[in-house]
């Protein structure tokens, strides 16, 4: 369980454009020196506030305040704003390939027309959400246990091509020229993909106490789930690397990478174009299902454990059904803008897909800083907190623990708003970092007018009372 929520076929895809083969590298340097204490850490805070309903909110208000809490929670929500964004993109892109097995539907219409359409399935999934999303969430968790299942055979099956097919494949050496990067300033833009790929791993923390000995069952689960990660993302690098040339990777791979795998390893095997038809179809619905959830859950979290001194009371109310309608028209308005303003000033579909990518990448990770932050207060804290699974407890060591992964996080979003693959000072690289940069600034900001408003509410209501 905890594998398939931290990892995805998308993610090696990613890795594997960004740095080619060297990615392998970055991996295994990642995994061990960032994921590895990650996780073991958001472990010892499950089994610490195992009653905290907020999951990393919870943790900051019983460790800081709770007005830390609220922008915790704020965070949490905000952040899924770009991932809302491109979903929709992701649903067309899927479609396309699911009808015509290429790009054509991407490639035939304009970016703004594109866009519009995404807007109007966002628009679709918001009514459908409020709706409730149960069949969907059947229908997407299918869809997610075949891919899952897919990109282990892809793994197994491309790896294998050489040895019992006639494929021709790419070829590179085993040396170190090969796998180790280069560690300049280009690299330093793109770790926030990596660091983007292996985060949410909090979600896991709610299951820590059910172990029958947390102590020593958890590390082992996270050390195993680690190891299987790890070697899904090398070997799938290996796979990429003997289909696509890594000195020369495709400009629209991080867009229809996942595809192109698909339908090469079709025609490897004699099967035309059947596994890519597959994939798509369970994209497609994987896709869908987790708009539809992801409209739903996040706005429903922030406001199940939120202090009301934080929050206007009109932003809290539900209607019949359990709709929180005002954070529905919320996440509507703030969605809606980045899915129309970027297309104003990006001309083509790849490259407006990849720099909301490189979006998420970078406000996505700003969520994880609360982990380590709620961490550090936890191991800085005077109170003595007693738990069943500790990563540490060396009070210095763990916070030196939660101050390098917070360090490195925070790096790896500043370096990720610099724009990667577009030339430098052109307008479009300005465009795009000016957005980089304003994004996360204003999506964060809101969040600080919603105590003012709060106040603001309290003295009406108490002035007319």
């Amino acid at each position: 369980m905890a594998y398939t929520v931290v990892w995805g076929f998308g993610n090696t895809v990613n890795g594997f454009a960004n740095q080619g083969l060297k990615v392998v590298v970055s991996w295994m340097i990642l995994f061990l020196f960032y994921f590895i204490p990650y996780t073991l850490m958001v472990g010892e805070m499950g089994a610490t506030f195992e009653n905290g309903a907020g999951g990393v909110s919870s943790w900051i208000k019983e460790t800081m305040s709770s007005k830390l809490a609220f922008f915790a929670g704020w965070t949490f929500w905000v952040v899924n704003i770009p991932y809302l964004a491109q979903k929709p993109q992701n649903i067309l892109i899927a479609m396309g390939w699911a009808i015509f097995q290429n790009d054509q539907l991407t490639t035939m219409i304009s970016p703004m027309m594109l866009q519009l359409i995404s807007l109007g399935i966002f628009m679709f999934f918001m009514w459908y959400a409020a709706q409730g999303v149960s069949a969907l969430k059947r229908i997407g968790s299918i869809a997610g246990s075949f891919m899952f299942i897919m990109s282990i055979l892809y793994v197994l099956l491309v790896l294998a091509a050489p040895y019992i097919t006639e494929a021709k494949t790419f070829s590179y050496s085993l040396s170190w020229d090969t796998f180790m990067p280069n560690f300049n300033f280009e690299y330093m833009t793109t770790l926030s993909i990596l660091v983007f790929a292996v985060g949410g791993c909090e979600r896991i923390a709610p299951y820590v106490t059910n172990l029958q000995n947390p102590d020593k069952e958890f590390p082992r689960a996270m050390i195993v789930m680690t190891a299987m990660v790890a070697v899904t993302a090398v070997l799938g690098t290996f796979a990429m690397g003997l289909m696509f040339d890594p000195n020369n990777v495709p400009k629209d791979l991080m867009m229809n990478g996942a595809y192109y795998c698909f339908a090469k390893l079709g025609a490897y095997y004699g099967v035309g174009r059947a596994f890519v038809i597959l994939y798509a179809i369970c994209q497609f619905f994987g896709q869908a299902a987790t708009l539809a959830i992801s409209i739903d859950a996040p706005i429903k979290f922030l406001l199940s454990d939120v202090d009301p001194k934080f929050v206007p009371h009109s932003f809290t109310k539900i209607n019949e059904k359990g709709i929180p309608v005002s954070g529905y028209k919320l996440t509507g308005i703030l969605v809606s803008i980045l899915i129309i303003v970027p297309a104003l000033g990006i001309g083509d579909m790849t490259t407006l897909y990849i720099w909301l990518l490189r979006l998420n990448a970078i406000c996505m990770p700003l969520s994880y800083l609360w982990v380590f932050l709620a961490y550090m207060a936890l191991k800085r804290a005077k109170k003595a907190y007693s738990s069943s699974y500790y990563l540490t407890k060396s009070k210095g060591t763990g916070f030196m623990i939660g101050f390098w992964c917070f360090a490195l996080t925070t790096f790896a979003s500043l370096m990720g708003m610099v724009p990667y693959g577009v030339e430098m000072y052109s307008s479009t690289w300005w465009f795009q970092m000016i957005m980089n940069v304003v994004t996360p600034v204003i999506l964060l900001g809101i969040g600080l007018i919603f105590p003012i408003l709060a106040r603001r509410e309290r003295e009406r209501l108490g002035e007319t009372a």
